[in-house]
């Protein structure tokens, strides 16, 4: 028998950690290959709570985060110690996910020393390379070098051969996201203990329709943040309403957000969620109000409405499908489409019960078996 393939998984967010925990698992289960792990901690306190429900100790950990710290800093420091990683590892392929600073850095790196590069979540596409940003460019970059696209619907796989990517590199998959929602589901039904945190706040909010919150995109900085908060500020004017908000990290958002919002007695500004807890609020949620891309994908697997608060969104299949409804930041747009959700039960039904179009749960295995017929295990 051959030697296993050595496969490089290469991420540092939250996001990208949920989203690969899934295949990592799945490779490692494979006597195919022989899986390492680097972590850039890009985000780095709640990168450590995926890595710890998940079970996985990275091989290597370059803790890269620091305060204020610019993008083309990161990426000069991702770039070169990505490189590092890889010389030492001499890695047969190297596995990135979606859009992040490391999952571009990662790719780059690989492509400097010709490793083949596949692209997890890859054909996502706005159309608009400041929204979101810098997201947008990272993927395009990406997507140039990727050898194996894993497109997670047929929309993202038609945005690649539209970018003359050949077709037979290109796979339509499923999104892990959905693994990563079914897995952490499984386990807090097996053990509730996990998502208990949220136990005290569900009883305090007992009888109101609950609209769960998730802000951070750089976009958003600003003048959309603020019309953000305005929103949910006349949204609590409501008494039959209470919002659970998981305030990101990011002072540009905790700033704003508990200035505007601290006082009010309906609005719980909470610490960011591990994710077995934001399982749970997704759970418990009537609505979630974002502006996140993984939200979009998560919250109709649940059944619950999305209203994406930005102009454009790299997944159009939520918006076709009917399980998510773009509102932009209009302080005005936002208030009245969820309070058309509230009042209007024909209305929530028809996104609630809407196909969720991003995946079955397979996913992962799907890309393990790709990979292993690309290199002929």
């Amino acid at each position: 028998m051959s030697e296993p393939a050595k496969i490089l998984v290469v991420f540092g967010t939250r996001p990208e950690a949920i989203k690969l925990f899934p295949v990592v698992a799945a490779f490692k289960a494979d006597p195919r290959f022989l899986v390492r792990v680097c972590v850039s901690a890009q985000h780095r306190q709640m990168l450590d709570q995926v890595l710890e429900i998940a079970g996985i100790v990275p091989d290597h950990d370059l803790d890269l985060m620091r305060p204020d710290q610019t993008l083309d800093g990161l990426t000069a420091a991702l770039l070169i110690e990505l490189g590092k990683v890889m010389d030492l590892e001499q890695p047969d392929r190297v596995i990135v996910q979606g859009d992040t600073a490391t999952a571009m850095a990662g790719a780059l790196a690989a492509y400097y020393r010709k490793i083949p590069v596949d692209h997890v979540e890859a054909g996502l596409r706005s159309g608009n390379i400041y929204h979101p940003w810098p997201e947008e460019v990272n993927r395009k970059i990406i997507g140039s070098i990727a050898s194996l696209h894993f497109a997670p619907t047929e929309v993202s796989r038609d945005a690649l051969l539209a970018e003359t990517v050949p077709p037979d590199r290109v796979h339509v998959t499923g999104n892990t996201v959905i693994d990563a929602l079914h897995w952490v589901s499984a386990r807090i039904a097996a053990d509730p203990a996990l998502a208990a945190g949220l136990a005290e706040l569900e009883q305090r909010f007992a009888g109101k329709r609950i609209v769960g919150v998730t802000s951070h995109r750089r976009e958003n900085f600003g003048g959309g943040m603020e019309a953000i908060a305005e929103a949910i500020h006349q949204i609590a004017a409501r008494p039959d309403v209470a919002v659970i908000f998981p305030v990101h990290l990011n002072p540009n958002v905790r700033a704003v957000m508990h200035g505007a919002l601290g006082d009010l007695t309906n609005v719980a500004l909470i610490e960011p969620l591990d994710y077995p807890h934001f399982a749970r609020l997704l759970s418990i949620a009537d609505i979630m109000l974002t502006d996140s891309g993984g939200v979009q994908e998560e919250a109709p697997a649940l059944g619950k409405p999305v209203l994406v608060m930005r102009e454009t969104t790299e997944r159009p299949e939520g918006v076709t499908a009917g399980t998510a409804r773009l509102v932009g930041t209009d302080v005005a747009r936002i208030v009245t489409e969820l309070f058309t959700l509230l009042d209007d039960k024909a209305a929530y039904e028809s996104m609630a019960r809407a196909h969720n179009p991003f995946g079955d749960g397979h996913t992962a295995r799907r890309i393990v078996e790709l990979v292993a017929n690309e290199i002929g295990r």
